[in-house]
């Protein structure tokens, strides 16, 4: 199955926990969520050119491989989390946010809302401070050559 092409579909998603719990204020279960999203990157499941996880909730600027839709995209990481924590509750709120990202703009403005939500919520004073971003990781893809000089239309 082919779906569009993948420098068409670049996406800005966001998954909460169940009952908005705090799963991800434990390092171990933010670092788990975290190697889960980089095995599926290194897997070439998607592109991902930002991320961070929140403690109850996470934000990521994916592309999707060709072959790869958002929401298998989505399963891969909240399944594949949910599968590697084995635990006995939901873990995630059932559907996830997303927004299709149409022009460079709005691809730098996501990088920087995603990783300067941890400095909004208090939780560290700069970005690069907060161990579970692509701001400290500094592991992220580059922006999708479509976006490249992409402007929205007066």
């Amino acid at each position: 199955m082919r779906l569009a092409p993948q420098e068409t579909r670049t996406y800005f998603v966001t998954a909460i926990t169940a009952e908005r719990r705090r799963l991800f204020q434990v390092t171990a279960t933010a670092e788990l969520l975290q190697r889960t999203i980089f095995d599926y990157r290194s897997q070439g499941k998607f592109l991902l050119h930002a991320f961070v996880i929140m403690p109850d909730h996470f934000h990521a600027l994916i592309t999707p491989a060709p072959d790869v839709s958002l929401e298998k995209a989505m399963q891969f990481i909240k399944g594949g989390f949910s599968f590697r924590l084995k635990n006995k509750l939901d873990v995630w709120m059932r559907s996830f946010n997303e927004s299709q990202i149409a022009t460079e703009e709005k691809f730098t403005n996501c990088v920087r809302y995603i990783e300067e939500n941890p400095v909004r919520r208090r939780l560290v004073a700069t970005p690069e401070m907060y161990p579970f971003s692509s701001a400290a990781r500094g592991a992220k893809d580059p922006t999708p050559l479509h976006l490249v000089g992409k402007t929205a239309r007066a």
